[in-house]
C-alpha cells in the first residue's frame, strides 16, 4: 500500500502502546472549575456572568470578543465565585471565570449531557442528518452553529473553527483535509476517536463539505494506526467525496504544512493560510464537535485527553469537562506513580513542561504526560560539531545551526534572511542533535525578536 509523506523529519520513540488500547471513558470531577478567557487564538472572550451568579452546565459564560475569538460554556452547574487571573499551562496568569461546582450537575438542556451522547451508530447518524432542520441548513447556518458552540482547533492550536471555515472564496477550496495523523509521541486520543466515533467524524466531514462545493475530503492517518485506517475506509464507503489517505509514520507529519504537502503536493509558508493553496485543515476532534454543534446545537463543554507516560498509574483516554483541575483529572484515573521527573502538558516534542498540575483543562489541553525519567536531563549539552543532522531533519528545509547562531548573537537581520520565521518549532532539530543543544529555545527567541522588528517595520511603512 503506497503511503504519502513529506521530506525530512524524524522518528522519535512512539510511546503510544501505553494508552492506544484504552477506550475513551468519561469522568467527572468535583470542586472548583476555572475558565481562562483566552483559550484560543484571537481576542479573549468577554464574560456574560457576574460573581454570585448561578450557572447551569451548557450555559454561555463568556462570549466571543471579536471575529477571531470563541465563546466559552460551563461544563458544570454551580456558582461563579470570582473573575480573576489564574495560572495556565504557559505559566502566565490569565483572567478567568471561577465556578464552584455543585454535587449534581444540572444541564441547561439535558440533551447536551455527555451521558446522553454515547458513540452513535451508523443508523443514528443517518437519522440525525436526515432531520429537516439539518438537511436544509445552508453554509451560513453551518458556520453560525460552529461559531456559537465555541469550537476551536482541538489539536492544540486553538484557532476558532468558524473562522477557519470561512475562507475568502468557498469555490477556491478543493481539499478538506482531516488531520488524523496524531504524530506527537504518546498521544492516542484522536486514534481512539477514529475507532470509536468514526461515523460521527464522517458525518461531520459530510456537513463541512457543504461549505465548499468543489472540495473533496481526505482523512490523513499515519500507518502506525492500521485499525483506524481500515475502520474509516470501510465506514467511508457510505459517504460521498470522502477518502482515507495512509501516511508514513514520521514526525511532524501532523503539522499543517507537512500534511498539505504529503496529501496534495502543495507548498505554503508562514505568510500564507491553507486556503491560499485551496485547502482547509481540521482536526479529528474538531470535526466531531462540529457535527454535534450543527446537528444538535451542542456547545463545546468537554474534550478528550490522553493521560499517559511511565509516571502514570493507569494510562488512558478520558472525556473530561473543560475547566476541571488537571490534578483532579489525573487523580480520578489513578494518579501518578511516585514523583515523575518531568510532567508535560501535551506531547514530548511540542508540549509544555509544567511544574504543577494545579491548572485547568482548557479547550487545547490534549494530554498530561508524566515521565519517570527526564531524557533531556540525562545529557549535558556540548558545542555544535557541525554534523548537519539538524539540516537533514528540518521539515522546513532550514539550517537550524545557522539560525541558532544568529539568534544567540542577536543578529536578527541574518535570522530573517536565513528564513527563521518559517520555523514551526517542531523540535526535530533538537531531537536529532548529537550535542543535545537546546535549539528550539534559541529559535523561539529568534522568532519572537525578529517578529517584533518586522511588525515595527511594517507599522512605519
Amino acid at each position: 500500500m503506497f503511503k504519502k509523506s513529506f521530506s525530512h523529519g524524524v522518528h522519535p520513540h512512539g510511546g503510544k502502546q501505553l494508552s492506544a488500547n484504552a477506550p475513551i471513558r468519561r469522568i467527572e470531577v468535583p470542586g472548583e472549575y476555572v475558565y481562562p478567557l483566552s483559550q484560543h487564538i484571537g481576542a479573549p472572550a468577554v464574560p456574560v456572568v457576574a460573581v454570585g451568579d448561578r450557572v447551569l452546565a451548557g450555559q454561555l459564560i463568556a462570549d466571543g470578543g471579536a471575529f477571531v475569538s470563541a465563546p466559552i460554556y460551563s461544563a458544570v452547574s454551580g456558582t461563579v465565585r470570582a473573575i480573576e487571573p489564574r495560572r495556565v499551562t504557559s505559566g502566565d496568569e490569565v483572567r478567568s471565570i471561577v465556578i464552584e461546582s455543585e454535587e449534581k450537575t444540572e444541564w441547561i438542556d439535558p440533551a447536551y449531557a455527555p451521558e446522553k451522547n454515547p458513540p452513535a451508530t451508523e443508523g443514528e447518524v443517518k437519522d440525525r442528518l436526515s432531520l429537516s432542520h439539518v438537511a436544509d441548513m445552508d453554509a451560513a447556518a453551518i458556520r453560525a452553529a460552529v461559531r456559537k458552540a465555541g469550537i476551536v482547533g482541538l489539536g492544540g492550536a486553538g484557532f476558532p473553527a468558524a473562522v477557519k471555515l470561512t475562507p475568502p472564496e468557498d469555490d477556491a477550496i478543493d481539499y478538506l483535509i482531516i488531520n488524523g495523523a496524531e504524530c506527537e509521541p504518546y498521544l492516542t486520543s484522536d486514534y481512539r476517536l477514529m475507532l470509536e466515533r468514526g461515523t460521527e467524524l464522517l458525518a461531520g466531514c459530510t456537513l463541512l463539505l457543504r461549505l465548499f462545493p468543489n472540495a473533496r475530503c481526505v482523512i490523513g492517518i499515519e500507518d502506525n494506526k492500521p485499525a483506524a485506517i481500515e475502520a474509516l475506509k470501510r465506514q467511508a464507503m457510505a459517504f460521498e467525496k470522502i477518502t482515507v489517505c495512509p501516511l508514513k509514520t514520521k514526525y511532524p507529519q501532523g503539522g499543517e504544512r507537512m500534511l498539505i504537502s504529503a496529501i496534495t503536493g502543495r507548498k505554503l509558508n508562514s505568510k500564507m493560510l491553507p486556503s491560499g493553496v485551496g485547502c482547509i485543515v481540521m482536526n479529528v476532534a474538531s470535526v466531531i464537535a462540529s457535527y454535534h454543534a450543527i446537528t444538535a446545537g451542542r456547545p463545546l463543554t468537554h474534550r478528550i485527553m490522553t493521560i499517559t507516560g511511565e509516571g502514570v498509574t493507569a494510562p488512558c483516554n478520558v472525556e473530561v469537562p473543560i475547566g476541571a483541575s488537571q490534578r483532579a483529572v489525573v487523580d480520578a484515573v489513578g494518579g501518578l506513580t511516585g514523583a515523575p521527573e518531568k510532567i508535560i502538558s501535551g506531547g514530548p516534542m511540542m508540549g509544555t513542561s509544567i511544574y504543577t498540575l494545579d491548572i485547568p483543562v482548557t479547550k487545547t489541553s490534549a494530554s498530561v504526560l508524566a515521565l519517570q525519567k527526564d531524557p533531556v536531563a540525562l545529557h549535558d549539552t556540548s558545542a555544535c560539531i557541525r554534523c548537519g543532522k539538524c539540516l537533514a531533519a528540518c521539515p522546513e528545509h532550514l539550517v537550524p545551526v545557522k539560525l541558532v547562531e544568529a539568534a544567540e548573537h542577536d543578529d536578527f537581520a541574518s535570522f530573517e534572511r536565513l528564513g527563521g520565521m518559517e520555523c514551526i518549532e517542531c523540535g526535530s532539530c533538537a531531537y536529532i542533535c548529537p550535542a543535545k543543544r537546546h535549539l528550539v529555545q534559541s529559535l523561539r527567541y529568534g522568532k519572537r525578536e525578529t517578529g517584533a522588528i518586522i511588525r515595527a517595520r511594517d507599522v512605519k511603512r
